[in-house]
């Protein structure tokens, strides 16, 4: 699949409030083609060469703010929602559970279920974010290389060193959240609950509507397909990919065709 298609079908399955935070990848490659279009006399180092290459910078620069601005917002959120549930449980536990100032089984593991179904939820939308840094490099890398190409100019290796500095490219802490969150997962609920939590997970994928788990799927097959596309080390490859190593998103066999119903 073509990297247009790929990213636009990525989109149509985030969540309805991120779908205008992604790289507007077809207008910058309309851009790219008017340039690459224009006379000879126009290119190679002409001074309308280089106001045209100011110009898509800047684009660039733009599209960089615009990640940046929503990644950044959305680890603070993550972090302040991951102290929450630890909060929560804490408080479930210290009343319901079996020393508790009110202990009830029956509330303790009501309240504790709905905890699961948010924790689920929660590890979700962090994938998400780590799929949303990964599309739009991926996009940024593409779309230099496509304006390399078609006039001769050399912005992608400066370009890119400027990105892999990026807050939005930076996931290492939104990666350890998620792994504190599964960790949280097999703490909390007994193992004997792996097969229902299996099952669940299978059931929510195969759903119809905007399901986090629906679409968390879909980023993860994503991220997949990008890294294989990104096997050869190069000074533009995406680091390791390590979300797959989790037993979470093995219980959801990602290796098969998974239905992503739309």
């Amino acid at each position: 699949m073509k990297f247009g298609k790929r990213l636009k079908q990525q989109i149509q399955e985030s969540l309805p409030e991120w779908r205008d935070k992604y790289l507007s990848y077809k207008e910058l490659k309309k851009l790219v083609r008017l340039i690459s279009a224009a006379p000879p006399t126009l290119l190679n180092g002409s001074l309308e060469y280089g106001k045209t290459e100011t110009e898509f910078v800047y684009l660039l620069n733009n599209e960089i703010d615009k990640f940046n601005g929503f990644f950044m917002e959305k680890e603070e959120d993550f972090i302040i929602r991951h102290m929450e549930v630890q909060q929560r449980i804490k408080r479930v536990v210290d009343v319901w559970g079996p020393s508790g100032s009110q202990p009830s089984e029956e509330d303790y593991r009501e309240e504790m279920a709905k905890i699961r179904k948010a924790i689920v939820d929660f590890h979700g939308e962090m994938v998400l974010l780590v799929n949303y840094s990964n599309i739009n490099y991926t996009g940024l890398a593409k779309i230099l290389k496509k304006y390399d190409k078609r006039t001769g100019g050399l912005l992608r290796l400066p370009f890119i060193q400027k990105v892999l500095e990026q807050p939005f490219f930076t996931t290492d802490l939104i990666s350890k959240l998620v792994k504190e969150c599964e960790s949280i997962i097999d703490a909390v609920f007994p193992a004997e609950e792996e097969a229902e939590r299996a099952k669940e997970a299978k059931d929510a994928i195969t759903v119809a509507g905007e399901g986090i788990f629906r679409n968390t799927v879909a980023a993860l097959l994503t991220m997949q397909e990008i890294r294989k596309g990104s096997s050869t080390e190069s000074p533009f490859s995406l680091p390791p990919l390590n979300l797959l190593d989790s037993d979470l998103i093995q219980s959801i066999q990602l290796n098969a065709a998974v239905p992503i119903v739309k």
